[in-house]
Parts: C-alpha cells; sequence; structure tokens
C-alpha cells in the first residue's frame, strides 16, 4: 500500500464481506466482529424525547458531502483515535469515488459535527461521529436515516453496539444474521 492508503477496491471488497479497518499505532487492522451493532431504518428507529426538542429549534443547518475531509478531522479529534493519516486518506478517496459521505451540522460558526461512512449497495457502513456544539452529531443521525429512507437503503451498520446508540432503537445481531443480511444488501444491488 503506497503511503499507507488503503487501495479503494481493498475497501469495498472488505465492506461487502463485512470487514472494515482501523488504525492502531500506525498499522492497519482489520475486524468483523462477533455482535455487529445496526440501527434499523424501519419504525424501531427511535428518536429520544430531548433530541425531538432539539430537532424541532432547528439549529443547524443540515448539509451532505460538502466538507468530508473536515468532519473526519472532526472525528479524529479526540485523545484516542482510530483514525489516522492513512484512513482519512483512504476514506477521501473512496468518497471522491461517490462511495463514502458525509452527513454535516452547521451554523453560522461553522462546522459543528456530523458522521461519516461508506455506502454500498442498499447498505450504509456508519464510521464515526463528532460534536463540537449540543445534539450536533445525533441530529446529523437523524438526518442520516431519513436520507437513507428516502434512497431505499435497508441496512445501517454501526459496527458495534453503544448506550447511545440503543437510546435510537439500535440493536445488535450475531455474525453470521449480519453477514446474510448483508448478503442480501449486495445483491439487491445488482438488480
Amino acid at each position: 500500500m503506497e503511503h499507507g492508503i488503503i487501495p479503494t477496491e481493498v475497501l469495498l471488497g472488505a465492506y461487502a464481506q463485512g470487514v472494515f479497518p482501523m488504525a492502531e499505532d500506525g498499522e492497519i487492522l482489520w475486524f468483523s466482529p462477533e455482535r455487529r451493532g445496526i440501527i434499523p431504518l424501519d419504525d424501531r428507529f427511535h428518536i429520544p424525547r430531548g433530541l425531538k426538542k432539539a430537532l424541532g429549534k432547528n439549529a443547524f443547518e443540515i448539509r451532505h458531502d460538502t466538507a468530508f475531509r473536515e468532519v473526519m478531522l472532526g472525528c479524529a479529534e479526540r485523545e484516542s483515535t482510530w483514525i489516522d493519516g492513512a484512513i482519512i486518506e483512504s476514506y477521501c478517496a473512496l468518497h471522491e469515488l461517490g462511495h463514502a459521505h458525509s452527513v454535516e451540522c452547521w451554523d453560522a460558526d461553522g462546522l459543528q459535527g456530523g458522521l461519516y461512512g461508506v455506502a454500498l449497495g442498499k447498505a450504509f457502513f456508519g464510521e464515526s461521529m463528532f460534536s463540537r456544539k449540543t445534539d450536533a452529531s445525533k441530529i446529523a443521525l437523524v438526518a442520516l436515516v431519513q436520507r437513507l429512507r428516502e434512497r431505499g437503503f435497508e441496512l445501517l451498520d454501526t459496527q458495534w453496539m453503544t448506550d447511545h446508540l440503543r437510546t435510537f432503537g439500535g440493536i445488535e445481531i450475531g455474525r453470521a444474521e449480519y453477514l446474510r443480511k448483508l448478503g442480501e444488501m449486495m445483491d439487491t444491488a445488482d438488480q
């Protein structure tokens, strides 16, 4: 891999098989968790009550794919991160090909939060999110789900499940069930 960049075809092939990369100490590690986190895109998706109030205030302008690199950099702004320079450049290359996307929350002070991930077939693989102002990443997640529903996506992969994602209706499924669902999402993409 030239300069540690993951070739786009390798990344896409890995996602199609349920595998994703993370960087640790300058090395790219690959993961396929035994228990996989997903957020259902049907009526099981839940917007917490407090967030519904925040959404009603329209504090942020939602944009898509206008600041992909900046969203990645925002996601990497933390004490410990798996997003290094090679990951950033690899996903920016995927973005240029139309496979990686960002959802951004903007206000008069600039980019305040967002998320990014990879779209392949009828599946979206959420990678990371960040907030500089209260609720920005949560509002980006709601906007992502709305957009995925509008475009006929059927799987929102969160990789691992967290208590935070459970508040939105997130669930865990086993690897075998996940790979079966993923296969269906790849097959329907070909039709």
